[in-house]
């Protein structure tokens, strides 16, 4: 076992760029700065932060934190506090402040092994985390170990700074030379009360007439601990019974405790709940979102989208709570898989929607009801569309190929498939990987995999379109509008370096991205509404951006399941699609970006 040695190296943190070291932070801290900016590939990539309850440990992490930035190689990339999380839980939090949106342990994994950027992560209280019945792996801190932390330390960008206090855990790390260890001893401690009892916790609760606690009124600690005290009590299966079957505790009790019982199948729980809380909890964990002084309705209209499709009764109690927010659900599909959407042309409120299997159907935004089937090419399988007043199309499919359908007398869209045909054969770069059009049905947009746009009017159409340059990456999502002047046309287009960027055809680009993430846009969907034209742009990281263009004023919406098809109607509903199904959002853009 090696321990953390004085700092000697040049080049090293200042530490008075750090608060005022007192305490374990006199003793340690200058030592741990030196792990940490310490370049030596040589020198084990973990330290183990060791003593008993009280001896200083998070003093000592709250003080390396307050200064990490003040050099480049102590600058903590993610700092995730474990007590109470299980390891799902923590890997929603921490792929989260990677900037990757919330994802499961195995996908965040994956994740970090192909980014290979240099991670510094700081864990405090691993030795805390756990939650969910006693006798289950998931309560225990070594699950969390074994099933996540270890594999995001064998990778060799990893570094990591653990509070494990006195449990033992990473043992076999520090035996083996491959982590280092900061032992504050053994100072006399004597602990304070945990949660009192679950029938302690609620009894001085405010109640309904018809008995139901009033959790909204219940203080954060109340509501973080109740369930857990509940799997706790002698008899727990009444208390649990109770909790979740009440919609209210389900809206602001600890999305994380409730999350961790539900992956235990011997508990009974409400039909749907699982599938709702799958959805849910990701995204209620949010710190932001958790927050009590955050919107009731907020939280309340993320649940009722994720229980629209499993837990009707559960969806029915949030309704009108969500209706209070921005936007609420107007209707769920998760059996409806769909990998395109265009509007229909002609046909207000309706699109037309293309699933996995190439099937096309005319679908109603507002209520989600398939009105008709479209006449489709048996072969085709596509994954964007166009879509004519006439009812032809133009499709394209996974390898780039345009393929125009249905009745088109003059040809148009077969002039535009045989135009980019030939660019691409020619110049592989010009291959189409986008397609979009304007609501309208009079434009056609292409981009390319080499960050092109390309404009094609239908009502006059041309020898060959209106392009531009608009991204130094391949395109992954376009799309227009005709403005009501009927004299500009705005091009909106996305592209792999996770620019989105704004076209006015009549003009030159704007020169810099209206928006720039560490993630990629995986669907784009504009509309003119009654408050002006907005833009969707949806992004692989679990996040919906809202932009309202008069203004630039933008507002972030979660989604709850992964995004491939985006449409948005002149009234405002907002369908979203992907390979888990489809649901609309009803949005107030009277109140969305105030």
């Amino acid at each position: 076992m090696s321990t953390v040695s004085p700092p000697d190296a040049p080049g090293g943190p200042d530490i008075a760029a750090w608060p005022p070291p007192a305490g374990p932070a006199g003793t340690y801290g200058p030592a741990l700065l030196d792990w940490a900016a310490d370049p030596n590939p040589g020198r084990p990539r973990v330290c183990l932060i060791r003593g008993a309850r009280g001896s200083g440990k998070s003093g000592l992490l709250a003080w390396f934190l307050a200064g990490a930035p003040a050099h480049p190689h102590t600058t903590v990339h993610a700092a995730v506090l474990a007590e109470g999380l299980f390891t799902d839980a923590f890997a929603w939090d921490l792929a989260r402040q990677l900037g990757y949106g919330p994802l499961a342990p195995a996908r965040l994994v994956d994740r970090l092994a192909a980014d290979q950027r240099p991670l510094l992560l700081l864990v405090a209280d691993l030795h805390r985390s756990g939650r969910g019945p006693a006798d289950r792996p998931l309560a225990r801190p070594r699950n969390l170990v074994e099933d996540l932390v270890v594999p995001l330390l064998e990778l060799p960008q990893t570094r990591a700074l653990i509070e494990v206090g006195d449990s033992g855990l990473l043992d076999g790390w520090a035996g083996a030379g491959a982590a280092e260890t900061v032992d504050l001893g053994d100072p006399a401690f004597a602990p304070g009360p945990g949660p009192a009892a679950y029938d302690v916790l609620t009894a001085g609760l405010t109640r309904t007439p018809d008995g139901r606690i009033r959790w909204d009124e219940a203080t954060g600690d109340v509501r973080e601990h109740a369930l857990d005290q509940a799997l706790r009590a002698p008899e727990p299966e009444p208390a649990v019974r109770e909790l979740l079957t009440d919609p209210g505790f389900l809206l602001h009790g600890s999305p994380v405790s409730v999350a961790a019982c539900l992956a235990d199948d011997r508990i009974p729980a409400p039909p749907g709940l699982r599938q709702a809380w799958r959805l849910a909890a990701p995204h209620l964990a949010d710190p932001e979102l958790a927050d009590p002084e955050q919107s009731t309705a907020e939280r309340a209209a993320l649940l009722h989208t994720a229980a629209l499709g499993s837990s009707p009764t559960l969806a029915r109690y949030l309704l009108p709570l969500a209706r209070n927010h921005v936007y609420s659900a107007a209707w769920a599909r998760p059996d409806t898989a769909v990998t395109a959407l265009a509007a229909a042309p002609g046909e207000p409120g309706a699109l037309v929607a293309a699933d996995p299997l190439g099937d096309l159907a005319l679908l109603d935004a507002a209520t989600g009801q398939s009105t008709a089937a479209v006449p489709s090419p048996s072969t085709a399988r596509p994954n964007g569309m166009a879509v004519r007043r006439d009812w032809s199309m133009l499709l394209l499919t996974g390898t780039g190929a345009l393929l125009p359908t249905g009745e088109d007398p003059a040809a148009l869209l077969g002039r535009i498939a045989v135009y980019h045909g030939q660019a691409a054969l020619s110049r592989p770069g010009l291959r189409p990987s986008a397609i979009g059009q304007s609501p309208c049905g009079s434009l056609v947009v292409v981009g390319d995999e080499q960050g092109n746009a390309h404009v094609w009017p239908l009502e006059d159409l041309p020898a060959a379109p209106l392009s531009r340059a608009l991204h130094a990456a391949s395109v992954t999502a376009v799309t227009c509008l005709a403005l009501p002047d009927k004299t500009h046309t705005l091009v909106m287009s996305a592209a792999m370096d996770g620019t989105v960027r704004l076209w006015e055809t009549s003009a030159d680009p704007m020169p810099v991205p209206v928006e720039q993430r560490p993630a990629l846009v995986t669907a784009l969907a504009a509309a003119p509404t009654a408050h002006g034209p907005v833009l969707a742009v949806a992004w692989n990281d679990a996040v919906l951006h809202l932009w309202h263009l008069p203004t630039g004023h933008v507002r972030a919406v979660p989604l709850i399941t992964p995004c491939s098809a985006l449409a948005l109607t002149p009234d405002c509903h907002l369908v979203v699609g992907g390979t888990e199904g489809a649901y609309a959002l009803a949005l107030d853009t009277v109140r969305l970006w105030d």
